[in-house]
């Protein structure tokens, strides 16, 4: 697998790693809600559902960088099916998102862009 596709992968990981642990641990604080919904409302009786879409990012991340890992540790098959298997679940994710919440589409683009510049690469090289 090629490096763009890899690095591309590892760019989609670090979003989600970073937008789950906001989630989860930081979003009791307003400059985190409003980077994350544009909004600096809570939304206490949602708690449920963001800590676990935040659990959710965060496991997606550390997926693309256990393929990743996987490349390089001689195991490539699992690799490219790891990353090609999350970059597409993470494009989709993307198109819903955008659909279902329009306004927020600079979220659904941090979210589809990378893996789908990775799924490109692939494709291309």
């Amino acid at each position: 697998m090629n490096l763009v596709t890899q690095v591309f992968a590892l760019v989609a990981a670090l979003t989600h790693l970073v937008v789950g642990i906001l989630e989860r641990f930081f979003y009791d604080r307003a400059a985190v809600r409003v980077f994350l919904t544009t909004s600096p409302a809570d939304a206490p009786e949602v708690a449920l559902w963001r800590s676990g879409v935040a659990v959710y990012n965060i496991l997606l991340g550390l997926g693309l960088v256990a393929g990743v890992v996987a490349l390089h540790t001689g195991d490539a098959t699992v690799g490219r099916s790891l990353i090609v298997y999350l970059c597409v679940f993470l494009i989709a994710s993307a198109i819903v998102f955008v659909i279902s919440f329009p306004r927020l589409w600079r979220g659904a683009l941090g979210q589809g862009l990378p893996p789908a510049i990775a799924l490109l690469a692939t494709a291309v090289f």
